[in-house]
């Protein structure tokens, strides 16, 4: 059904049925309301549901099921790929659900659909408590958490999934149910990793770690030309390190502001994002190795609110901008791979692109890989291509700038991809991200989706 196929007393009654706003093309926020992070996506849902609650969420569902329209779901909007809006369905607005409640005595966390990272953060840390993930604080809680949810924390307190305790979730079929260990563990089982494919989670129920208000943080900052040395000495660093360190790496264009040194703004950098979940004495001295190496343009390490180390990277990240990223696991950082990167980071296409690394490995590594949806425990890197530019005439060149920096790594890759960082890839790359749990996610698919509602995502198709 196309948008002009919606009767007027259709979409009233419907919104007769919601607490939240139901808006339509031409309404006066609909623009808005229909705007993701990636600039790159513009598509025109018939209707946007902005839900305030489950009661709301289950009517959005059962409105796009009856009338067979396709869902899509928001939470934070900040998927790469777009898939929080659709053209000619049902966009499911979680973003007015972003309520956290924290239990500092249990040490639980309730959180809404809708909430961001930075929702989270603010209300966790006024008890000095923190939930793993997230190196973007826009990031949705509810996405990142799906699709597994890599962070800095994710080292010393495992993934985000491996710290939910439960989910309220409303089926394809219009019904809430919770998932937990105890309650529907087939369905707990595939959220944690499986993405959206099995219905709107309207809240998480998290488990939280003692962190800040305060943590030890920094940068370090090299010059292109020494870069191959100091990454050499960092994945010999990285394999190493105590499983409070946690250290990004990524190749950047400096930004042309302060803490970037004038001498290197605008010239190619390689910048290493330091994080320690302990004290600073602690912090100084598993760190020392990696500081006392190389010659650093810039070297920074100090004790800073946890709030503002998540959101460091919100820099390079804004809304609005254009994003595509390809994205591989690797296990090692071998001198080739080294070699072949340096060659594409000298320029890169646009002064806002860049080439970051995820340093994994730590208590991801610990979980069993069955244990949840989410396949991919060993690797110790991940390394994401992201070229960033506003021009929509530069589409072509730089979706084609970053396949060529992907292919030119891949042989070095080990199997799979993290699901929350695929584009628009296709089937193949789909099954990559799930895994040797693909085949076992269509099961669970079927009985929870069986005809495929909740296909606007990394799609899980239900078994046959």
């Amino acid at each position: 059904m196309a948008t002009a196929d919606l009767e007027e007393t259709t979409v009233e009654t419907f919104s007769n049925q919601l607490n939240g706003e139901v808006l339509q093309p031409g309404d006066d926020d609909y623009e808005e309301a229909r705007t993701v992070w990636n600039a790159m996506i513009d598509k025109e849902p018939a209707v946007i549901a902005r839900c305030t609650g489950a009661a709301d969420v289950i009517a959005a569902v059962n409105f796009a099921r009856d009338l067979d329209l396709r869902p899509a779901v928001k939470g934070g909007g900040h998927n790469v790929a777009g898939n929080a809006v659709c053209d000619d369905g049902v966009m499911i607005d979680l973003s007015p659900m972003n309520a956290v409640r924290v239990d500092p005595d249990t040490k639980i966390a309730r959180v809404q659909g809708g909430a961001t990272m930075a929702d989270l953060d603010h209300e966790t840390q006024a008890h000095g408590l923190a939930v793993p993930g997230g190196i973007v604080s826009t990031t949705g809680v509810a996405g990142l958490t799906l699709g597994g949810g890599w962070g800095r924390l994710a080292r010393k307190y495992g993934l985000t999934i491996d710290n939910l305790r439960s989910a309220d979730v409303v089926t394809a079929g219009g019904q809430l149910v919770n998932a937990s260990e105890a309650e529907n563990p087939d369905l707990f089982w595939a959220l944690r990793g499986g993405g959206g494919n099995f219905g709107v989670v309207t809240s998480f129920e998290f488990d939280l770690h003692e962190v800040g208000p305060e943590i030890p943080a920094g940068r370090l900052v090299y010059t292109y030309e020494d870069a191959d040395e100091v990454l050499r000495f960092y994945r010999e660093f990285a394999a190493d390190a105590p499983e409070e360190a946690s250290v990004y790496a990524a190749f950047v264009p400096a930004p042309p502001e302060p803490p970037f040194p004038e001498q290197v703004w605008g010239e190619t950098v390689l910048l290493l994002t330091l994080f320690y979940s302990g004290d600073v004495a602690e912090a100084e001295a598993a760190l020392r190795p990696l500081r006392e190496f190389g010659n650093p343009v810039l070297d920074v390490l100090e004790p800073i609110p946890y709030v503002e180390s998540q959101q460091t990277a919100d820099v390079f990240y804004p809304e609005g901008r254009r994003y595509y990223w390809k994205s591989n696991y690797f296990t090692d950082l071998p001198d080739g791979l080294i070699e072949r990167l340096l060659e594409h980071v000298e320029e890169f296409p646009t002064p806002f692109s860049n080439v970051f690394f995820e340093h994994l490995g730590g208590a991801i590594n610990r979980v069993d890989p069955d244990a949840t949806a989410y396949p991919h425990r060993h690797p110790l890197f991940a390394i994401t291509v992201s070229p960033v530019w506003t021009d929509p005439e530069d589409d072509d060149e730089l979706i084609g700038w970053a396949r060529r920096v992907y292919q030119d790594l891949e042989v070095y890759a080990t199997e799979g991809v993290y699901v929350n960082v695929l584009s628009d890839e296709g089937e193949k790359r789909v099954r990559e991200a799930y895994g040797d749990h693909y085949d076992r996610l269509r099961t669970i698919k079927n009985k929870w989706d069986p005809e495929n509602l909740f296909r606007t995502n990394q799609n899980i198709e239900p078994a046959d």
